[in-house]
């Protein structure tokens, strides 16, 4: 029997490019389908989160996002531009997001059209890889052939209704707080939150206990 978990997931998040390699691996490797479900990052969800912040949190953040890319083997470096348009010095977050609304809306795109895992692994490794200006010339459009997708159609069929892509987008929020948690990466397998990129290994461990197979 062929096992399926939900995974939240989010273009600006380092922790989720950080755990898509395992889960590309352990959809290749095992029995099981993962059912990508786009969502906002959490600077777009929640109005003023980073001026609420404990001050401490950026500065631990980025030191673990560091030790864990370099424990992983993955080469990692923090965006330019940032998916997410924002002030770090005051948290503020404008309304006009030239890049997070549409890759996020991509990310739904690659979905329909059956490349949404492949498509999120490519692309973040472009955006979080160490790839200065991620969004110029044809690297999305190369991280999306790699992917098996056309960027050019995918844009496409977002901007012939954008409004379906936006609340499959809503859709996928609503699930991720039925889910048990806010944050991503979240997988939930049954019903079963687990949170987070160190929380992979426990998934998995979930799955083999519902009989979890390698492929043949």
């Amino acid at each position: 029997m062929t096992l399926c978990f939900d995974l939240f997931w989010s273009f600006r998040s380092p922790y989720c490019y950080l755990v898509t390699p395992r889960i590309v691996e352990l959809e290749k490797d095992y029995d099981v389908t993962v059912r990508v479900r786009p969502v906002y990052p959490i600077a777009i969800r929640i109005e003023n989160f980073f001026k609420n912040i404990n001050p401490l949190m950026p500065s631990y953040m980025l030191r673990d996002i560091e030790r864990v890319a370099e424990r992983l083997g993955l080469p990692y470096q923090w965006p330019d531009p940032d998916p997410v348009v924002m002030d770090i010095t005051t948290g503020e977050v404008p309304e006009v997001q030239p890049y997070i609304h549409r890759l996020t809306r991509l990310g739904v795109a690659a979905v329909e059209a059956g490349h949404g895992l492949p498509f999120i692994h490519q692309v973040s490794g472009v955006i979080w890889g160490g790839t200065g200006k991620w969004h110029d010339g044809d690297r999305l459009a190369q991280a999306a052939a790699r992917a098996g997708a056309d960027l050019a159609q995918l844009d496409s069929a977002i901007a012939a209704g954008p409004q379906q892509y936006d609340e499959i987008i809503l859709q996928n929020q609503e699930a991720q707080r039925d889910g048990g948690h806010w944050g991503v990466p979240l997988m939930v397998f049954e019903g079963e939150p687990f949170f987070g990129q160190d929380r992979f290994d426990l998934l998995k461990w979930r799955l083999e206990q519902h009989g979890l197979t390698r492929r043949s």
